[in-house]
């Protein structure tokens, strides 16, 4: 790992508070694949699974409708408007990852009680990717070039995380994470990708975020990976020397600032998403370069909110 005194894992450590790790990391780590619909932990009432079925994806799918076009400023087409669902192509092939409540409980079309959808994470394996067309993200960044490179590792994107409004805290997010780790862990995934979002596509207001990404995330140069050239937002809009780190980095949304947590790099490059109203990063996490603090909290082998 690169020996930065400005890194931001240094950086969002003296800024935000820092996470306790917990047990150690064993050598051998028993990968088991996810069963569909399997508990891959529990905090409370709050479980996080696998969907088990399309209604639950649908669900999902209506979760994002709520949080990316009712409470942000994401841009409705006819049929999501009609539907009120964040839907496309991707969701059919991908597997996705929820958090439901059991304390809070909602009536289905057929009067049964189902416990509240209140998170979501969408993934998708390379070998999935491969088999419908590739990666989404890849209409954005140049990703494949990354692939190409590293034939011998297993790819894995993650996309369209939402959380519920009122649950938007630590435990929420947490218990997110550690079904993404699980999940990690039993797929025996190597690098994770995807596009991460900053509110706003006013380039003007959102440069010290951009600069501040640029300056001290920027991926090393074997992790590289620039935005397609004809989307390609430059990020380096202010002198390094110039950035009020701090006002940078409480800026941020919080979901990049648990990804730069983690370790995770940063691409070369920002995409303008005018349907979503936001400006896209790319998030690159080899999973050997992942902050071994947090590993150690969430448990080598996912075990930390097991039930």
């Amino acid at each position: 790992m690169r020996q930065n005194p400005f890194s931001p894992r240094k950086l969002v450590r003296k800024f935000t508070p820092a996470v306790r790790p917990a047990t150690v990391m064993p050598r051998n780590v028993v990968r088991l694949p996810v069963k569909t619909g399997e508990t891959l932990g529990r905090i409370g009432s709050l479980e996080v699974r696998m969907a088990r079925n399309f209604k639950e994806v649908k669900k999902a799918q209506r979760l994002r409708y709520e949080v990316f076009y009712e409470e942000m400023s994401a841009v409705a087409d006819a049929q999501a408007l009609a539907t009120r669902r964040d839907a496309d192509p991707f969701d059919a092939y991908c597997d996705h990852l929820l958090v439901v409540d059991h304390a809070s409980l909602k009536r289905n079309k057929l009067g049964r009680l189902k416990p509240e959808i209140v998170g979501t994470y969408r993934v998708l394996r390379q070998e999935i990717a491969d088999q419908h067309g590739g990666f989404y993200t890849s209409g954005e960044y140049d990703i494949q070039a990354l692939i190409d490179a590293n034939p011998g590792r297993r790819f894995m994107e993650l996309g369209r995380s939402c959380v519920l409004k009122p649950y938007r805290n630590k435990k929420t997010i947490e218990l997110l994470w550690h079904g993404l780790w699980s999940y990690v862990l039993r797929h025996k995934i190597d690098v994770m990708l995807g596009c991460a979002s900053i509110e706003g596509t006013d380039l003007d207001e959102i440069s010290g975020q951009l600069s501040f990404l640029h300056h001290h995330a920027r991926a090393p140069e074997e992790w590289r990976v620039r935005a397609v050239e004809d989307r390609f937002v430059d990020m380096n809009r202010q002198p390094a020397n110039d950035i009020n780190q701090k006002e940078a980095l409480r800026a941020l949304p919080p979901l990049i600032k648990g990804y730069l947590r983690l370790g995770a790099f940063i691409g070369d490059g920002a995409v303008v998403d005018h349907q979503f109203g936001t400006t896209d990063v790319l998030i690159v996490m080899p999973v050997s370069e992942l902050n071994t603090r947090y590993v150690n909290y969430y448990g080598a082998d996912a075990s930390r909110y097991a039930s």
